[in-house]
């Protein structure tokens, strides 16, 4: 019989078609093609994209050339404008404001064809470093919220670009995904006066019939009430409200838990599409007691349809229980 589950954090309500119980192989979806051609994103093409704001390279290397590890350059194409001032304003009943961001691209290694999962941790967690010194140089910018940092694997989950690479956006407002689970986690605060993702890190470790990968610093599950067949949510097992304070050691054990659930993830659904997406904490909100920092993995095996999206319910056909046990078991 069907579940409905309520996330602990949001509220929101999901059904588990648990009659449906689809396996790994019933979710099927076509293979990325190599498209070939130039990129703009390999090594030797860096007068191809806009000059580069960070990089790691070598230090006989100049900026804009061959000798780097990973390079961050700003997005071509930017969904948000870094030039200008917000200038709020209404238009009767409506708010409107400047489009003023900043859009960044990381491109995460020399290697056109290796994907983040085929990696070592020590190249994963240098690209994690990118990540975190680009959020703390964003977050000196007094128009800016948020800092969003995502990856999209596949043109399913919205890649132009084939070649390994991840992006930040950084917003002059707070996102409204992020308002709510703030508000969810300082709710769940206000009554237990416990953190709602270190409950759940507690309660997971307990049970164990949805941990996907771990070691001592980090826990991979596959969380209660997920949305998505095979969705993955990677927490520290220690507080921590800012991704971007965590130190070298941390970082290393975060690509561990990263690579090993991505790699499990691959080999279970066949490489699949997928969205990374981070959640953190807001520009200037470092000590936030009911908040914890979190990656959330979701694999675009199933469509968003009508129901969906007039209901804001979610149906999921894979137990996490049972998706959980697929990645766990499957052979690398």
């Amino acid at each position: 019989m069907p579940q409905l589950r309520k996330d602990p954090v949001l509220g929101r309500w999901v059904i588990i078609a648990t009659e449906r119980g689809k396996r790994p192989t019933d979710f099927a979806h076509d293979r990325e093609r190599r498209r070939g051609g130039f990129c703009p994103f390999c090594e030797g093409n860096e007068d191809k994209t806009p000059p580069e704001v960070y990089a790691s390279r070598a230090k006989a290397s100049k900026p804009d050339r061959p000798g780097w590890d990973v390079r961050v350059v700003p997005n071509k194409f930017p969904a948000l404008a870094i030039e200008g001032e917000l200038e709020r304003a209404g238009e009767g009943m409506y708010d409107k404001m400047n489009g003023v961001g900043a859009h960044e691209v990381i491109i995460e290694t020399t290697d056109h064809d290796a994907e983040l999962a085929e990696q070592s941790a020590e190249h994963i967690a240098l690209i994690l470093k990118t990540v975190q010194e680009r959020m703390v140089d964003l977050q000196g910018d007094t128009r800016f919220r948020y800092i969003q940092f995502f990856r999209n694997r596949g043109s399913a989950a919205g890649a132009s670009l084939e070649h390994p690479h991840s992006q930040l956006i950084a917003l002059p407002i707070i996102p409204k995904r992020m308002v709510e689970e703030l508000a969810g986690s300082k709710k769940y605060y206000g009554y237990k006066e416990r953190c709602v993702f270190c409950d759940i890190v507690a309660q997971e470790s307990w049970t164990r019939n949805r941990i996907v990968a771990e070691n001592d610093a980090f826990i991979s599950v596959a969380p209660f009430a997920a949305r998505f067949p095979f969705e993955t949510w990677i927490l520290p097992r220690k507080h921590d409200p800012s991704f971007e304070d965590i130190g070298e050691d941390d970082r290393l054990a975060f690509a561990e838990v990263l690579k090993e659930s991505l790699m499990r993830m691959n080999a279970a659904l066949d490489d699949p599409p997928y969205n990374l997406i981070l959640h953190t904490s807001p520009v200037g909100e470092k000590d936030l007691k009911y908040y914890h920092w979190h990656f959330e993995i979701m694999p675009k095996l199933t469509k968003v349809a009508g129901f969906e999206w007039g209901s804001g319910f979610y149906i999921n056909p894979t137990p996490p229980e049972d998706a959980a046990k697929y990645l766990r078991e499957v052979e690398l």
